[in-house]
C-alpha cells in the first residue's frame, strides 16, 4: 500500500482568523482581546486580519455575508407565485446557517448577550436581512395596479414580521443550548406570519362599507357560507381575526 503524500488542504484564512478570534473571545473576553492577540494566535500579520474583517465585531459574525449573498440569490431566482411564502423561505436560510454549527451558534449567542457592542452590531446585521426581504416584496408588487398605494409600506411591515418571527424561534432554540428542533420552532413562528399576510399576492383588503360600519358575520351550519364585511383598509390580521371568530361560533 502506497502512502498518500498529498498535502492536507488548508482551511481558508478567513476561517482561521475567525476561529482564532472566537477562541480568544471565550478565553479572555471580547474587550480584553486585541487584533494583535488574534493574529498572533492565527500566525499571520495584522494586514491579513483587516483584509478579511474591518473590525473585531466582524470576526464574531463571519458567516453572515455569505448567508446574505445566498438569500439575495435565492430571492432573485424565486418565481414569486407566493411572495410571503418566498420571504419566509428566505429567512429559513439564516436558520440553516445557525443550525449547521449549533455549538458555535450557542456560544456566539451567549457572547452577544454579554457585550453591548456586539448586540448593536447584531441589530445592524438583522436590519440588512430585513431590507433584503422588503426589497424583494417591493419589487414584486411594484407596477401591480392591484397592489395598492401602500405596497412599499406593506413590504416593510411583512419583512419586519418575518424577521421578528424567525428570530423569536431561533432565540428560543439558542436559549435552550441548541437542543431540540430549531426548524420546528421557526416554522411555528413563521406560520403565524403567513396566517396574517399569506396568499398568492398578499393584496390589500377589498373596498367595503364606511369605516363606521362594523364587520358582520353570521353563525351558520357546516353546509352554509359565512359572509363577512370589513371596512376598507382594514389590516389583514383583523380580517383573519374576524373570520376565525365567525368560524368558532358556527
Amino acid at each position: 500500500m502506497t502512502e498518500d503524500r498529498r498535502p492536507t488542504k488548508k482551511p481558508p484564512m478567513r476561517d482561521v482568523l475567525a476561529e482564532a478570534a472566537f477562541a480568544l473571545f471565550l478565553e479572555r473576553g471580547f474587550e480584553r482581546t486585541t487584533v494583535d492577540d488574534i493574529v498572533a494566535r492565527a500566525g499571520v500579520g495584522r494586514r491579513s486580519f483587516f483584509r478579511y474583517f474591518p473590525s473585531k465585531e466582524d470576526a464574531v459574525f463571519p458567516d453572515h455575508e455569505g448567508c446574505l449573498a445566498d438569500m439575495t440569490a435565492f430571492l432573485a431566482d424565486a418565481d414569486g407565485t407566493d411572495p410571503v411564502a418566498t420571504v419566509c423561505d428566505g429567512a429559513r436560510l439564516v436558520l440553516r446557517m445557525y443550525a449547521e454549527k449549533p455549538e458555535f451558534s450557542v456560544q456566539r449567542y451567549r457572547l452577544t448577550r454579554e457585550v453591548p457592542g456586539l448586540r448593536t452590531y447584531e441589530l445592524s446585521v438583522v436590519r440588512r436581512y430585513e431590507r433584503t426581504l422588503a426589497g424583494y416584496l417591493e419589487r414584486r408588487w411594484a407596477g401591480d395596479p392591484d397592489a395598492g398605494p401602500d405596497f412599499a409600506l406593506r413590504a416593510e411591515v411583512i419583512a419586519a414580521s418575518v424577521v421578528a418571527a424567525h428570530n423569536n424561534g431561533l432565540r428560543s432554540w439558542l436559549r435552550s443550548g441548541g437542543k431540540g428542533d430549531a426548524g420546528a420552532e421557526v416554522d411555528r413562528a413563521l406560520e403565524l406570519v403567513r396566517a396574517v399576510w399569506g396568499g398568492a399576492d398578499a393584496r390589500p383588503v377589498a373596498p367595503a362599507p364606511e369605516p363606521s360600519q362594523a364587520p358582520v358575520s353570521s353563525a351558520v351550519s357546516d353546509d352554509e357560507v359565512i359572509v363577512m364585511v370589513a371596512r376598507k383598509g382594514a389590516p389583514m390580521w383583523r380580517v383573519v381575526q374576524h373570520i376565525e371568530s365567525a368560524l368558532g361560533t358556527a
